[in-house]
């Protein structure tokens, strides 16, 4: 074999390679954002229960919740890219937010401003009237997965056209700094993503009263009861996005067992499997781990920061 058909081999080798890597990366997103969309998932890692499992649940009080997270969250150095804007002048939050309409809904439900009379106090841009520095922030990632190389360039663009519009100096962590924290955020938020889901259903021979099942669907709190196509009831937890996660899967137990004793019922996991009171414990203790991992990166389960992560 010649030194030419060497190389071509060679060259076609690490063309294939880089199509599969490529292919990876775009199913990996790809499949996470179709988990994101069917609320689908898979095992858990922590153990082999069919009760943990990676998805996103529907709560009608986390859209309550997230309704607050605009007028509430300031850019976080923990989850989101923070670029600083120092004012020349003292200028009015409502020139500010103007000239950054033009790019409002490109990053819209991604990026954050706020602004600060003396680079101390801060609050949201909509709540300030007037101030010295701005800080211009985009969320690094979520569940629909890390942000991209490319959405930091622009954004950093953007930045920099404001600035230039309201007479400010830049200040901005370097983009490549900025992407391998997007990936490790990423990386956190896939482990911990977490929700228990305990389904209640007939013991042998027995069926459901349709009406006692309708009467127990709804939101309890931090968890949520639906009802299965089969009929069956499915209790389930979002861990991330429940503070004080063990007290509330505890009542989420509870809850099932009053279920079982009412419908004459028993608790199973995804696979059908039944659960005693063991299996439910060992869950339970599974979950301190999942809160110390947020924790150890300063996110406290069910806060603020933690609702804009797993969103």
């Amino acid at each position: 074999m010649s030194d030419l058909q060497i190389g071509l081999l060679a060259a076609g080798v690490l063309v294939v390679a880089g199509i599969l890597a490529y292919n990876f990366l775009q199913e990996r997103r790809a499949r996470r954002a179709a988990e994101r969309a069917f609320r689908s998932g898979h095992a858990d890692a922590l153990m082999d229960e069919g009760a943990l499992q990676r998805r996103e649940p529907s709560f009608e009080g986390a859209t309550r919740r997230d309704a607050t997270l605009e007028t509430a969250a300031l850019p976080d150095a923990r989850l989101d890219y923070v670029i600083e804007l120092s004012l020349r002048q003292m200028t009015s939050a409502a020139a500010v937010a103007e000239y950054w309409a033009p790019f409002e809904h490109r990053f819209a439900g991604r990026a954050l401003l706020a602004a600060s009379p003396d680079r101390s106090a801060w609050r949201p841009l909509s709540a300030a009237r007037s101030c010295a520095a701005v800080r211009a922030a985009l969320q690094l990632a979520s569940r629909a997965g890390p942000i991209g190389e490319a959405e930091l360039i622009e954004f950093r663009s953007a930045a920099d056209t404001l600035a230039a519009s309201i007479g400010a100096t830049v200040q901005a962590p370097e983009v490549k700094h900025a992407v391998e924290a997007a990936r490790e955020l990423d990386q956190l938020c896939a482990d911990a993503d977490i929700q228990v889901v305990l389904h209640v259903v007939p013991q042998p021979g027995n069926t459901f009263d349709a009406r006692t099942v309708s009467a127990a669907i709804g939101a309890h709190g931090a968890f949520a009861v639906s009802q299965r196509e089969d009929g069956a009831c499915s209790l389930s937890l979002d861990v991330p996005r429940t503070p004080d996660v063990r007290r509330s899967y505890d009542a989420m137990v509870v809850r099932a067992r009053d279920l079982c004793v009412s419908m004459g019922g028993m608790i199973v996991d995804d696979n059908g499997i039944a659960l005693d009171e063991r299996a439910l414990a060992a869950i339970g203790e599974q979950l301190g781990a999942v809160r110390e991992a947020l924790v150890a990166r300063g996110i406290e389960p069910g806060g603020l920061a933690a609702l804009r992560l797993f969103a």
